[in-house]
């Protein structure tokens, strides 16, 4: 059961992910990739896998990143 939750939360991250890539929004882009990051993150972590866990802890660092420089560009720009 454990098992199979945790094999939910993946998809939902690489669904999540797939979907990002689909929009056009920068915005919004980022805060999907953010989510599904977490959620694979998470995966990565129950199976143990450092390469993985990783990979992931810099592509959500990265999204979350770019999300901010975004949001500063927005705010300069409105000033």
């Amino acid at each position: 059961m454990r098992f199979f939750m945790f094999k939910m939360i993946g998809a939902l991250g690489l669904i999540l992910i797939s979907i990002a890539l689909l929009l056009k929004n920068r915005k919004k882009q980022d805060v999907l990739y953010i989510l599904g990051g977490i959620f694979l993150e998470l995966y990565s972590l129950h199976l143990h896998d450092s390469i993985f866990i990783v990979l992931q802890i810099i592509f959500t660092l990265s999204a979350v990143y770019d999300l901010c420089k975004c949001g500063s560009k927005q705010l300069t720009k409105n000033r």
